[in-house]
């Protein structure tokens, strides 16, 4: 099987991770560019990685040999950026979240759809030991009917954090905690509980932050197979706690604390798995975590590509977490 050859499109924050993942992946996928339009950044990640760094974008849409595309770029670029992906029948693995808005973020999954390429989101938390086994559990009905799935996102970001242009502001980022750091255990409670209704919620700019968005939420809901949830999420818990969700059965419950998984059942039998240490940046560095789970990722994202194999996250499952940040912003307000 060929090497899958892609380019990668923004080299901030998240791009290291990225390459790290390729480079291990290095038997099955190459990265053959990775453009920024700032030459501090690409003599940056040039020094890093051994990967071919280019400013010219138009050169990646029109060579024919890049089969797909990551773009890692500011939420604000993601469509513009997805439809030149289309129009080129690339493949596109799309940092989170899809974009600023609901509308421009269904745009997105549409288009993908309609031209019949791949679309998988970097939501890596999926690909945490403790998550999966957590996801098995609850397909193989051993919780039995769940009454209750909460979920709790207690990180930390310093001032400097939104210092940064446009960081946290409805023009680059499209929200605060919710779409920029929630939307990761939101994904996850959303793939275990399903659709949440009936929402009902706080939200907040705290003291803590000169921000245009918001870093503190509490909502409540429901969910439509009959469990009631909630979930709290800010950028105010100093020095950052791992994420949290509790699922609550009829036979048993399950809790998922960043990246280890509790399960007791009520026949007497007891689960523990994770505890891999891969780091979980809810602190002040939002990247101090392995490239373990985007290497997962990635590797799934090769799959589908060659094999069909399914995604495990897709741009539909990235827009239902974007459905739900959308009905909670509007419920507060």
């Amino acid at each position: 099987m060929t090497k899958l050859k892609v380019a990668m499109i923004g080299l901030g924050m998240a791009a290291g991770h990225h390459a790290r993942a390729v480079l291990d992946l290095s038997d099955r996928i190459e990265c053959v560019a990775a453009f920024s339009q700032t030459a501090a950044r690409r003599e940056a990640f040039a020094a890093q990685y051994p990967i071919p760094t280019t400013g010219d974008l138009d050169a990646i849409f029109a060579d024919k040999t890049i089969e797909a595309v990551l773009i890692l770029t500011p939420p604000s670029s993601h469509l513009e950026l997805v439809e030149r992906c289309v129009a080129a029948k690339k493949h596109i693995l799309l940092e989170k979240p899809l974009d600023i808005s609901f509308e421009r973020s269904e745009a997105i999954v549409r288009a993908a759809e309609q031209a019949g390429v791949l679309l998988a989101m970097v939501l890596q938390n999926r690909f945490r030991l403790a998550a999966l086994k957590l996801d098995e559990i609850v397909r193989s009905g051993r919780l039995g009917q769940l009454i209750e799935a909460s979920a709790a996102i207690r990180n930390w970001r310093p001032q400097s954090y939104y210092d940064v242009e446009g960081r946290g502001t409805m023009a680059r980022d499209g929200g605060g905690v919710l779409l920029t750091q929630g939307i990761h255990t939101i994904d996850l409670l959303l793939s275990y509980a399903g659709t949440p209704k009936d929402v009902c919620s706080f939200v907040r700019t705290s003291p803590i932050h000169a921000m245009e968005t918001e870093d503190l939420v509490t909502a409540t809901f429901a969910f439509e197979n009959g469990a009631i949830g909630t979930l709290n999420a800010t950028t105010c818990a100093y020095p950052g706690l791992p994420e949290r969700i509790e699922l609550l059965g009829t036979h048993g419950t399950a809790v998922l604390t960043g990246d280890t998984l509790k399960a007791a059942f009520m026949d007497g039998t007891s689960i523990t798995e994770g505890g891999e240490k891969t780091g979980s940046g809810t602190g002040a560095n939002p990247m101090a975590f392995g490239h373990e789970m985007h290497r997962a990722l990635i590797g799934n994202f090769i799959d589908a590509v060659r094999t069909g194999a399914p995604l495990r996250v897709t741009g539909e499952d990235a827009l239902k977490a974007h459905r739900f940040i959308a009905e909670i912003l509007a419920a507060g307000r």
